[in-house]
């Protein structure tokens, strides 16, 4: 429960709510927008931290929209509600802050501050340093 705590402190949300107000980004099935985030929550924060701490909460369902790809085909794309993106946000905050620290700097994918673009400046500062050889793997242990 102290990591819960934590993702619920004041703090961590009210960082979460600005986060996701920052990104901006479409509704969800439940149509409210960012611009109407900080009155949704100081009407139901109460209850979404008691149904939290309960562990009776239950994100919404996404909305689904389909975005075009420059093959022609459409891509899925799944659009959580506003209220669910915060929380999401203060979750991953404080995972960020327990595990980040613990990666491998060449690791670049979801990441704070790190993204393809750094990945390519890592890959160019390797090959101006005389590296010749990429080795890119995933791993996946099989459970028996």
């Amino acid at each position: 429960m102290e990591l819960m705590e934590k993702i619920l402190s004041r703090e961590n949300m009210l960082s979460a709510l600005k986060a996701v107000k920052r990104n901006k980004g479409a509704a969800g099935i439940d149509k409210v927008t960012v611009d109407e985030l900080d009155e949704y929550f100081r009407r139901n924060w109460t209850e979404m931290k008691t149904a939290i701490l309960e562990k009776k909460y239950k994100p919404q369902p996404v909305r689904r929209v389909y975005i075009p790809k420059s093959n022609g085909k459409m891509r899925p794309l799944g659009i959580p509600t506003v209220a669910d993106r915060v929380i999401q946000q203060a979750v991953a905050q404080e995972l960020v802050r327990i595990f980040d620290t613990s990666f491998s700097n060449y690791s670049h994918g979801f990441r704070p501050q790190r993204s393809c673009h750094t990945a390519m400046e890592q890959v160019l500062q390797n090959l101006n340093d005389g590296y010749e050889w990429v080795v890119d793997l995933d791993t996946e242990r099989k459970s028996q």
